[in-house]
């Protein structure tokens, strides 16, 4: 293929409520959008999931904003390119910045899968039709609240109900759930809260039958996972620590956690995801696709990758209305059950709304 054109749009995309999470409380979705075109008119879409300011990893969406244009585009732009994976040789310069990485990686498989007239999912090697949905559920204001918000989603048929805590929102929070609620499918969030001093009351969780604690410690630290998942019998899923197939070689040697979590934009991009889940599947890890309270564009691209087949648990897939009153795909991602259909359509598989992505649109650049 050959892009010959891009566009990138900067968007504030206004959430339905606010998120709270270990590290503050998100009201937009503040993001990035990348459409390539090749020289036969086919464009691809994708999203760069860099937050306004470097929470979750090191980069932010200025930063990603100014290296794509500066950095990576040019390396695209009026080249022949054979493959998308072929920008991990191509970008083999560039250190870390996967969420912009994966940005270029996931518009050139949208293209590629329609050049082949083809759906993402098939071009990918997906085994799967449907993709089973978890919940991700904030912060609450207390575990009475807590109980509350589960139990609409439990009556809305969800299995799997994901829960962030945080220092002082943590055991007391699960355990009011779990009294609620002592056949459901549990999980706490940590988002990197804790330290291995911390180990007494994260211990206290092996008390509440949990499916997984996720990135209970920093990102960086796999040793100290190893050192606290020896003495839990809770199983450690693994986010930020696994930016690569090596780290999930690492964890896997040191017995670092027993669940990856794989997000396609910290990997970067579908190419990558794809490696990840294989070493994991041949190393006894499951796996699930996790969210960054995506736009739709990127919401679809996690729905093909998650056809993959060592995506064994639900994943946090919601349908768009989940999070954004208005998003910039139709039709919406919506639920079938607890479960999304995969588009048969070529690509991602939906059309983007430029009525909307205009609308929330601050600044454009296009070459």
């Amino acid at each position: 293929m050959k892009i010959t054109n891009y566009r990138l749009f900067k968007i504030d995309l206004p959430l339905r409520n606010p998120f709270v999470v270990s590290f503050g409380t998100i009201t937009h979705k503040r993001t990035l959008i990348l459409e390539l075109t090749a020289d036969d008119g086919t464009q691809g879409y994708s999203e760069c999931s860099a937050f306004d300011v470097p929470f979750y990893n090191e980069e932010f969406r200025e930063g990603a904003y100014t290296l794509l244009i500066d950095q990576l585009l040019p390396h695209i732009v009026d080249h022949e390119i054979d493959h998308p994976d072929d920008i991990y040789q191509i970008f083999n310069y560039i250190r870390i910045n996967k969420m912009a990485i994966s940005a270029v990686n996931c518009a050139l498989w949208d293209v590629y899968a329609k050049q082949a007239k083809q759906p993402l999912a098939e071009v990918l090697g997906g085994v799967r039709d449907k993709v089973e949905t978890g919940v991700s559920i904030g912060v609450q204001s207390s575990p009475a609240e807590l109980v509350k918000v589960v139990g609409g989603y439990i009556k809305e048929g969800y299995r799997r109900i994901k829960m962030k805590i945080k220092p002082g929102k943590d055991y007391e929070y699960i355990k009011a759930v779990r009294d609620a609620y002592p056949d459901a499918m549990l999980m706490a969030d940590a988002n990197s809260a804790y330290r291995l001093e911390d180990v007494d009351m994260l211990k206290k969780l092996d008390e509440l039958n949990l499916i997984m604690i996720e990135q209970p410690l920093e990102p960086g630290d796999l040793i100290d996972h190893a050192t606290l998942q020896a003495q839990l019998k809770t199983p450690i899923c693994l986010d930020e620590s696994i930016v690569s197939l090596d780290d999930a070689r690492k964890m896997v040697q040191l017995n670092a956690g027993k669940i990856i979590n794989i997000k396609v934009a910290r990997v970067g991009g579908f190419g990558a995801a794809k490696q990840i889940q294989a070493y994991a599947k041949k190393h006894g890890i499951q796996c699930w696709c996790g969210g960054m309270l995506d736009s739709g564009v990127a919401r679809a691209g996690n729905v093909a990758i998650a056809t993959l087949d060592n995506y064994t648990l639900p994943n946090d897939i919601a349908p768009c209305q989940r999070y954004y009153d208005n998003d910039i795909i139709k039709p919406l991602i919506e639920l079938d059950g607890t479960f999304v259909n995969v588009s048969d359509k070529p690509g991602i598989g939906y059309d983007i709304d430029f009525e909307n992505l205009e609308r929330f649109a601050i600044e454009i650049a296009e070459y």
